[in-house]
């Protein structure tokens, strides 16, 4: 999601006009206190209360028929270890449906957590219609059953000292467990003022609070390992701030995740409607449901700041004015104008076209891309760039430092195998880097190959964009950051990638190998920012022959520029699902030389029937420089890309071999 800083002031003058938007307040939650008849959790620190449940909540793959309900902001599906095992730390060893957690304490005498269950006719209502509102293409539910907690006006926990001053900030949240026959659902609302302060000190710092959802511990045959999990938030304090003033389901602060389903296993999903609701009052809960329908993205003009615009007729469509000095005004300069003067910032291979709000660029047939970048379709790509790094292998207290290692990637895209090698990695650091395929995660993702619907990165936002991903290793945490820009192309038509690592990774010795099991990842998409996260499980066979299971947790943004115009970002999927296998990673110590490989697959985060035709299996022997046409059942044709000669089957440029 992105992130967006409250306070900022603009006035804009352009082909458009702010419209407001509104964030809920303590009178859209659903009813809570004595008088909804709520149950109040004992007052103080780290307390929990365990509720047998009259209907069973789906979490992941598992069914529970009772939950505890914790003062640190979440529910848990077990009872929770000591405070001092989970704060500061995600995910935790237990399941948790984090609303908020961070040491919170209500022993003042003003916080309360209120919770209840209720199956009346109106709360039942209430929930369907932000899950409905949440999940528009999905078929309409009805919950059978919720599970209402409130944490009003709770504060951080601090030892009671002489004078302490009782004006303290207060966070208020809300969390409602809602569940059908064969599904459950979490819908969380942060109000426009009840998210005070956005971290709570442990162990003598301060650790930024956390949401999400965790499985925890998977017990197996010889040791447990940790689950699935779901973060929401990240460890920088704008993403706690950003829940109380975004939304994946229309409403401003209100979140909404399908959690888990029965008999079959489930990943959590979130919302897909991340635009807001346009001007005017909240729905009245009561009113006869209706689906939420986006309002029409083509109107907006600012894609920094989502918020939606309307057109209207200013006495000077060119003037943009700027309070807040942090904004980069060079966002902007793709939306304004028309095609008369900016004809020339187009692809070669693309059309300029007008709309009433400004203009937009499109790959033309053959092609496909951002508009601003086009390539040909079925034509492997190459990228180029340079490598940076300041790394700490293991327990080494010196860091091996590098500069300007060359990157080199090549892409089959019409099967989606992405190969990339990475020169002059001294043997001290190479070994350790093999489990890091995340390294070269997103030139997969760029040119995944697409199921039926869908679209990899490339499609969208072209090859100019920003990536950081931060990899926590455990059980060790360690932590490295990875930071790269996509730049577009070269005069060869290759793309430019600068990337640079920093921070610690646990030490893989030489001569050992590593292998990555297969793994999926949820990409989550905005008008200007992409986001996922995953889990990568890896052995690595010592030179000994004995076998470590290893594994890292990564969490990546993606910030890039589209024009809000065309149809391209309006029928942009806000969820998908990248699937990643065929995992190959390799150091040859005697060149320094490090190889990473995978296959890539975009498709529906819900999986579904899996698509049999050899176009979107990869299985279909067309050549490298062929795209696959996909006919009826499993029927299809290969086509020579733009450039190229031959039947599809073998290709070859036009100025011949």
């Amino acid at each position: 999601m992105g992130w967006l800083t409250p306070g900022w002031l603009l006035r804009v003058t352009f082909v458009g006009f702010m419209a407001s938007v509104q964030s809920i307040g303590r009178e859209d939650f659903f009813p809570f206190g004595p008088d909804a008849g709520d149950q109040l959790l004992d007052s103080g620190n780290d307390q929990s209360y365990r509720l047998s449940l009259s209907k069973p909540v789906y979490f992941y793959d598992g069914t529970f028929d009772s939950i505890f309900i914790n003062t640190n902001g979440f529910v848990a599906t077990a009872e929770p270890t000591s405070e001092s095992t989970y704060l500061g730390n995600m995910p935790p060893k237990f399941g948790m449906i984090a609303a908020l957690q961070g040491d919170l304490d209500t022993s003042d005498g003003l916080g309360r957590v209120f919770f209840r269950q209720d199956s009346s006719p109106d709360v039942l209502r209430r929930a369907a219609e932000h899950i409905n509102r949440a999940f528009p293409d999905d078929d309409e539910v009805n919950p059978i059953a919720a599970l209402v907690i409130t944490w009003i006006d709770v504060a951080t926990y601090q030892p009671q000292t002489r004078g302490d001053n009782i004006e303290k900030k207060r966070n208020t949240f809300q969390m409602v467990l809602a569940s059908l026959e064969t599904a459950s659902y979490a819908i969380l609302l942060y109000t426009r003022d009840g998210v005070q302060f956005y971290s709570t000190p442990v162990r003598d710092s301060n650790v930024i609070m956390h949401a999400g959802f965790s499985k925890g511990l998977v017990r197996g045959f010889l040791f447990s390992t940790q689950g699935q999990y779901y973060r929401t938030t990240t460890d920088e304090e704008v993403s706690v701030r950003a829940l109380a003033e975004e939304t994946n389901s229309g409403m401003r602060g209100v979140w909404v995740y399908e959690i888990g389903t029965y008999p079959h296993f489930s990943n959590v999903a979130p919302g897909e409607v991340t635009d807001l609701l346009p001007e005017g009052p909240l729905p009245a809960m009561k009113r006869e449901q209706q689906k939420y329908s986006p309002s029409d993205p083509s109107t907006g003009e600012i894609e920094i700041i989502p918020l939606q615009y309307q057109p209207h007729q200013p006495q000077n469509p060119e003037v943009l004015v700027i309070d807040d000095p942090e904004i980069n005004v060079d966002v902007f300069s793709y939306n304004l104008g028309t095609c008369a003067n900016n004809r020339n910032k187009c692809s070669q291979f693309a059309d300029c076209r007008d709309y009433s709000s400004g203009y937009c660029c499109h790959c033309r047939p053959g092609y496909y891309g951002n508009g601003l970048q086009c390539v040909a379709e079925g034509k492997p790509q190459r990228m180029n760039g340079k490598v940076n790094g300041r790394v700490f292998v293991g327990n080494s207290q010196s860091p091996v430092e590098f500069s300007s290692k060359d990157l080199h990637s090549y892409v089959v895209v019409n099967d989606g195998r992405s190969y990339v090698a990475i020169s002059d990695i001294p043997a001290a650091l190479g070994p350790s880097l093999m489990p890091l395929s995340v390294i070269s995660g997103v030139i997969g993702w760029a040119f995944a190959l697409e199921q039926p619907g869908f679209k990899n990165g490339f499609s969208l936002i072209g090859g100019e964009f920003t990536r950081q991903a931060e990899v926590t290793f455990l059980p060790g945490n360690e932590k490295l950051t990875i930071r790269q820009e996509f730049k577009g192309t070269d005069e060869q038509d290759h793309l430019v990638v600068s990337t640079t690592l920093n921070g610690q990774i646990p030490e893989v010795p030489l001569g050992a190998t590593v292998q990555t099991d297969p793994h999926t990842e949820i990409y989550q998409y905005s008008s200007n920012l992409i986001s996922s996260s995953s889990t990568e499980n890896y052995k690595v066979l010592l030179p000994d022959g004995t076998t470590e299971n290893r594994r890292y947790q990564w969490r990546q943004t993606i910030s890039f520029q589209g024009c809000q115009h065309g149809v391209a970002l309006r029928e942009m999927k806000p969820t998908q699902l990248l699937s990643v296998d065929q995992v190959f990673a390799l150091y040859d110590a005697p060149n320094q030389l490090l190889r990473l490989a995978m296959s890539n697959k975009i498709g529906d985060i819900n999986g579904g029937d899996p698509e049999e035709n050899p176009c979107f299996t990869g299985r279909h022997g067309c050549d490298t420089n062929a795209v696959c046409r996909p006919g009826q059942g499993n029927e299809f044709t290969c086509q020579c890309a733009s450039g190229f000669n031959g039947d599809g089957r073998s290709c070859y440029g036009k100025t011949g071999m």
